[in-house]
C-alpha cells in the first residue's frame, strides 16, 4: 500500500512578491512573464529597486507549491529540497511542516550558504516575472533523496527547473530511475519557457523514454513542439507522456492522452496576480488522480483552485479555501 501520493523533488525557495508598474519593469531589465537566475549582486541590484515597496514572504518553489496544494487538499506529500541553516531556511522548514507536508529537511540541511529565493515580480495585468536566486538549493544532489519513501509513492515528481543544477539533475534522475523500478508513476512540470530554451537536453533525460503525466502551460508547449498550431502541439505532446495536461489561462485545461482529448472549461474570473497556477492546477489534479478520480474531474478541480489563486495576491490558498473547492468541485467517490 501506498505512503504518499506524491513524492517531489524541486528547488526550496521562499518568495518575497513585489506589486510592480511595467515601467519599472522594463527599467529593472527584467524578461517579463519568465523566470531568471540570477546571482548575489544581481540579486542586490534588483533589490534596490524595490526597497520602498513593501513584498509579501511566503514558502514558494514550483513543486514546493506543488506539494503544499496536494497536502491541503487532504493528499499525503514528501518533499526533496535544501535549504540553509538562516532564517529563509528556518521559514521554509516550518512552513513545510504546518502545512503537513513531510520533508528530508527534518533530517539534512546545509550548514553554509543562503537559503534560496525568488523575488516574484507582479505587474498590473497580473503577470509574474520572477528573479531567482538559487542559493544552496543550486547544490541539491542525491543526498536529498529519500529512496525507501520514493518506493512507497503514488507518483514521482519533478520539477523541470531543476535541469539548470547539474547536482539537481542528476538527484531527480536518481530518483526517477528508483521510482520507475518500484513501479511508482512518473510526473514532470516543463516549468518555464526559460527551461525549455536553455536546459531542453536536461528536460529531455527527465522526460527519457516517457513519463505518466505531463505539465505544461500552452506557451511552453508551443516553444517546446515549435509551433503555435494547437493540432500539431497536442500530436507531439501525447508522444512524451501517457496523459498531458496543457493549462491555457481563462480557455481553461487540456487533458491529452493518445485516444481522447479532454477540453475542460475554465472559471470566468478576474486574475490579479498569476504566481503559482500551474503549481495549484498540478497538485489540484495529480491530488485527484492519486484518490482515483477521472482525468476531466481531476482537471476541473485543478481549474477551480487556480482560478482561485489567480484571483488574489500570493502563490497559495488556505486550507478552508481548498476545502470549499474540493467540496463543490468533486463528487463524493463510490
Amino acid at each position: 500500500m501506498s505512503h504518499y501520493d506524491l513524492y517531489a523533488i524541486g528547488n526550496a525557495l521562499v518568495d518575497s512578491e513585489f506589486e510592480v508598474s511595467d515601467a519599472l519593469l522594463k527599467t529593472m531589465g527584467v524578461d517579463k512573464r519568465h523566470m531568471t537566475l540570477i546571482d548575489t549582486p544581481r540579486r542586490a541590484e534588483l533589490l534596490s529597486h524595490v526597497q520602498n515597496i513593501t513584498p509579501r514572504q511566503t514558502g514558494g518553489g514550483s513543486a514546493g507549491n506543488t506539494v503544499v496544494a496536494l497536502a491541503q487538499l487532504g493528499g499525503k506529500a514528501f518533499y526533496s529540497c535544501k535549504v540553509a541553516h538562516d532564517d529563509l531556511g528556518d521559514f521554509y522548514v516550518k512552513d513545510l511542516q504546518a502545512r503537513g507536508v513531510d520533508t528530508n529537511l527534518n533530517h539534512t540541511r546545509a550548514s553554509n550558504g543562503q537559503t534560496g529565493s525568488c523575488m516574484v515580480l507582479v505587474t498590473p495585468d497580473a503577470e509574474r516575472s520572477m528573479c531567482t536566486f538559487l542559493g544552496v538549493s543550486a547544490e541539491l544532489d542525491d543526498g536529498a533523496l529519500h529512496p525507501h519513501d520514493i518506493v512507497k509513492s503514488k507518483i514521482y515528481y519533478m520539477e523541470g527547473y531543476l535541469a539548470a543544477s547539474p547536482t539537481g539533475l542528476s538527484a531527480a534522475l536518481k530518483g526517477r530511475q528508483i521510482a520507475k523500478e518500484a513501479g511508482v508513476q512518473l510526473a514532470l512540470t516543463l516549468s518555464d519557457v526559460s527551461m525549455i530554451q536553455f536546459c531542453k537536453a536536461g528536460l529531455d533525460t527527465m522526460l527519457g523514454d516517457g513519463v505518466d503525466y505531463l505539465f505544461c502551460n500552452q506557451e511552453e508547449a508551443q516553444v517546446w513542439c515549435g509551433t503555435q498550431d494547437l493540432n500539431d502541439v497536442r500530436s507531439q505532446l501525447k508522444k512524451l507522456a501517457k496523459m498531458v495536461c496543457m493549462t491555457r489561462g481563462p480557455e481553461g485545461s487540456e487533458i491529452i492522452t493518445d485516444h481522447q482529448t479532454w477540453h475542460v472549461p475554465a472559471d470566468k474570473v478576474k486574475a490579479i496576480d498569476t504566481n503559482g497556477a500551474g503549481d495549484m492546477f498540478a497538485g489540484s489534479f495529480l491530488y485527484a488522480i492519486a484518490r482515483g478520480y477521472s482525468p476531466e474531474q481531476a482537471a476541473t478541480l485543478g481549474n477551480h483552485t487556480a482560478a482561485a489563486v489567480v484571483s488574489q495576491h500570493g502563490n497559495r490558498l488556505t486550507l478552508g479555501q481548498l476545502s470549499t473547492i474540493k467540496a463543490y468541485a468533486l463528487p463524493p467517490l463510490k
